[in-house]
Parts: C-alpha cells; sequence; structure tokens
C-alpha cells in the first residue's frame, strides 16, 4: 500500500514514522508501515520499505510493536471542570443537585487563573490519551482558549450563553458577542471559536433564537446539550419536573413547548446551524431523522451518560450521522480515555441490536467514530481525522505489547478491546509534537500540577 501527496512540500525536512501496524481509517490497516511528514502535512502513508526508498534522506524513528493511528477526537468536553474530578459523585443520584453543587463551586470557589489551570490540566490529559482535537464548551472562555493554545491542541472553544428568564435575553446575548469577540483575537490555524447555548431547558426561547441568528450570521460553530436527562424531558415535554418547579419559585416563565427537546430546536431554528448536539440519550426515531434531515452532528457521551444516570442513548441506530465520541467533562466521566469511550460504545450498541440497521457495531466501527466520525462533527473533515495524505498531521502511536494486549491479532481490536489512554507514546498535531517520552512537551507539567493540589483544597474547602 502506497498513498502519496501529489504536491508535497518539498521545503520541509521529512519524518518517518514507523511501527508494526498503521490503521489509516480510510484504507485497511497493514503491516510493516510508515507515514511520512513534512512541515504540518502528511505527505505519505505505506510499507516501512516503500517510504524508506521514496524518501531515502528522511529522519526515521522506529516504534516497533506500536500501531500509528490518527489522533483522536473528543467531541464533547468541559476542560474548565477538570478540577472537579471525583468531587462530586455523592451527589451523582440527583442530576439537579449535581449541577447546583458544581455551579456554586465554580463560580465562588474558583478564580479565573483556577479555571485556566483546570483547563489546562484538561488539555494536557488530553495529549497523553492520543487526543488531537476537542470541542470544549466552556463558561471561561479565555481558560480554554489559552489551554488549547498552551498545549498545542486543535478545538473549537464553544462559549456558553445560558438564562432562563426572557428578561435578560438582550443583555446575556451581548455578553455573549463581548465575549466571542474578543476571543477571536487569540483563534488560530488550529484553534477557533464557537457558541454554545447550553441547553434547551436551561434557556429562554428569546436567548436560544437570539444565539442561532447569530452563528449563522458569523458563521460560528454551534453546539448544545441536547435530550440528555428526564428532568430535561419533563419540562419540555410536559411542563413538569424539578426544573419546572425551579423556575416557578424563582418566578420565571418558562412556557412548556410540549415537545421532545430535539423537535423544540428543530422548530425554533436552532437546527439550521447545523449543530453538534451533546448526548441524545432521549431521542425516538422521529428525532433521529429529525436530526438527519438537518445535517446535524451527534457527540456520543456513553460513559458520562451512564455515570450520571441518564440512560443509554441509541447509538445503534444513529448509523448514517455524523456522530463522534465525547468524554463530557471528568467531573462526569473521571478520564478522557477516547479508546475507553470507543469500547463502551461498542458494548453498548451490542446490547440492543435490534436498533442497529444492517451488520454489526465493530472495533473498526469505533475507531473511525472516535477519529474520521469526531473530526466531520466539529468541521475537520478532508483535514483531519485519517491518515491520507495531504491532510494536517494529527497523528497518535500506541504501543500494542503491554502484557494486557498480547497477542495482537487485529491491531483496531485491540485498540479498542485491550488499550487505553496509559499505551499513548506519541502525540502529534499539525506535525507537531505535544507528547512524547511521557511529557506534555509544551507546558509545565509539575507546576500545574502543584497548582491543582492548591484548587482542590479551595473546592472542598466547605467539608
Amino acid at each position: 500500500m502506497n498513498s502519496t501527496d501529489p504536491t508535497p512540500n518539498r521545503t520541509q525536512p521529512v519524518k518517518l514514522y514507523c511501527a508494526r501496524w498503521v490503521v489509516p481509517i480510510a484504507a485497511p490497516s497493514f503491516e510493516d508501515g510508515a507515514v511520512a511528514v513534512s512541515g504540518k502535512f502528511i505527505v505519505a502513508t505505506g510499507t516501512r520499505a516503500e517510504l524508506i526508498a521514496q524518501f531515502p534522506e528522511a529522519a526515521r524513528e522506529e516504534f516497533g510493536a506500536a500501531a500509528i493511528i490518527p489522533g483522536l477526537v473528543n467531541c464533547h468536553t468541559h476542560l474548565e471542570l477538570t478540577a472537579m474530578r471525583g468531587y462530586l459523585e455523592d451527589v451523582e443520584g440527583d442530576f439537579f443537585a449535581w449541577l447546583r453543587k458544581l455551579t456554586i463551586a465554580r463560580m465562588t470557589r474558583m478564580t479565573p487563573d483556577d479555571l485556566r489551570v483546570s483547563a489546562t490540566w484538561g488539555a494536557l490529559e488530553a495529549a497523553r490519551a492520543g487526543v488531537t482535537a476537542v470541542g470544549d464548551a466552556c463558561n471561561a472562555g479565555d481558560a480554554s482558549m489559552r489551554a488549547l493554545l498552551d498545549v498545542g491542541l486543535r478545538g473549537i472553544v464553544y462559549q456558553e450563553a445560558i438564562h432562563p428568564d426572557e428578561s435578560a435575553a438582550d443583555e446575556m446575548l451581548s455578553k455573549l458577542k463581548v465575549d466571542v469577540a474578543r476571543l477571536r483575537e487569540s483563534e488560530n490555524e488550529l484553534v477557533r471559536v464557537g457558541v454554545s447555548p447550553h441547553s434547551p431547558y436551561t434557556m429562554s426561547e428569546k436567548l436560544l433564537q437570539g444565539v442561532a441568528r447569530y452563528a449563522l450570521d458569523e458563521k460560528l460553530p454551534l453546539m448544545i446539550h441536547a435530550a440528555e436527562s428526564a428532568y430535561e424531558d419533563e419540562l419540555l415535554k410536559d411542563a413538569r419536573g424539578v426544573f419546572a418547579d425551579t423556575y416557578l419559585r424563582r418566578g420565571i416563565e418558562w412556557p412548556s413547548p410540549r415537545m421532545s427537546p430535539v423537535q423544540y430546536l428543530s422548530t425554533r431554528g436552532v437546527l439550521r446551524t447545523r449543530p453538534l448536539l451533546a448526548h441524545c440519550v432521549r431521542v425516538d426515531a422521529a428525532d433521529i431523522e429529525t436530526i438527519r434531515e438537518a445535517q446535524a452532528a451527534v457527540a456520543h457521551c456513553p460513559k458520562s451518560n451512564l455515570k450520571l444516570g441518564h440512560g443509554r442513548a441509541p447509538f445503534a441506530a444513529m448509523s448514517g450521522l455524523t456522530r463522534g465520541f465525547g468524554s463530557d467533562s471528568v467531573a462526569s466521566n473521571n478520564t478522557c480515555d477516547m479508546l475507553e469511550e470507543a469500547r463502551f460504545a461498542t458494548l453498548l450498541a451490542r446490547l440492543h441490536p435490534h436498533e442497529a440497521s444492517g451488520e454489526s457495531y465493530t472495533a473498526e466501527h469505533a475507531l473511525a467514530d472516535a477519529t474520521r466520525g469526531g473530526a466531520h462533527a466539529l468541521g475537520y473533515e478532508g483535514r483531519t481525522g485519517t491518515l491520507d495524505a495531504g491532510g494536517e498531521a494529527d497523528l497518535a502511536i500506541v504501543k500494542l505489547d503491554g502484557a494486557h494486549q498480547l497477542p495482537v491479532y487485529d491491531p483496531a481490536r485491540t485498540l479498542i478491546f485491550s488499550s487505553s489512554a496509559r499505551d499513548v507514546v506519541l502525540t502529534v498535531v499539525a506535525g507537531r509534537e505535544v507528547y512524547r517520552d511521557g511529557r506534555v512537551t509544551n507546558v509545565d507539567e509539575e507546576r500545574l500540577r502543584a497548582r491543582m493540589a492548591e484548587i482542590r483544597k479551595k473546592v472542598t474547602s466547605d467539608r
């Protein structure tokens, strides 16, 4: 096998990454392979012998019993909440209490610098896990932007807007526009800005529609939590439940649309933005068809959905949609490990095989959704997500020689069913090595580690 960019940039030196297996995603896996990188681009993939012959003067690095894969994509994160890992588990059985405890800790016990450190630690964890691109929903967009730029990841910073009271809609939309304008000053080729109207149940209809119109006018990517919980369903479909009661106590009028969250987003024009919909646990066949017709994408977060007790998204029934995996925040997941996320997704899809149309969900499908699928969900199709020549050099190298992995009969199956983030040894984003030799190369891990310990003390000061 040999795939070569017909117009490589010859002004940049070529480096060959060589390993026992190459998993291109867009083509079958093969053995004794290599990927040739020049500058920020992949210029060729092929067997080790072919590429050495093609680029005889190229620098060469051998990784032995390992697999070269496209960079993993985490479609839905909340990096600023990394410091909440493990803090909320005593209230996980009550989603409303979980949200309340999280909000109080973030707003009253964490400074802007704490949020930046928390986000940077989350980005650092992602780089260590072979993740090259993230879709990060954040209240503190400055913290997320700085974290991605410092660590060197690709990503979209979805600045949140949130307020259920219609009287605050104009003020909140104006604030969002100011925040986005400020963040756009820091955009570069890797990191761009988007918007996130938080969810159907935390937004007034006026603010929700205003954010959608703004996204369309400014050509901003949009992400929204949708169809995540029973509480959300109760409010939107039946005008009852804990959110309805809370709004009533606060004197906030929130007219229920008496329809599913997805249909509500469709009728209010939000799906015209072709958004990224996070979770989609409580969707039916009509909702899935509406998502398909709108050409929206889904960020599937199986571990977070289960850990918070929201249930299991009908992921197998979503074949044909643009979809990828998300860890959600580590406050509701505990790790940013996309190989583990893909494993959970695969096993859950097989739990109800009657939902799927056609062939069963395989390890190869899961790895494709964790790479190419996630890239498409974030709007990176044609740029990253595969090891195609001409694409940007986002890749990860995963060792496959551990006691928990051998013997290896098929690299994709070993990656999904036997491997984890801890097996990643190299992460490359647009040709730049951001993680290797057990270290993230662009930040001071020890200083960040000490600051995370300080933040923990502040967050738990009520105990």
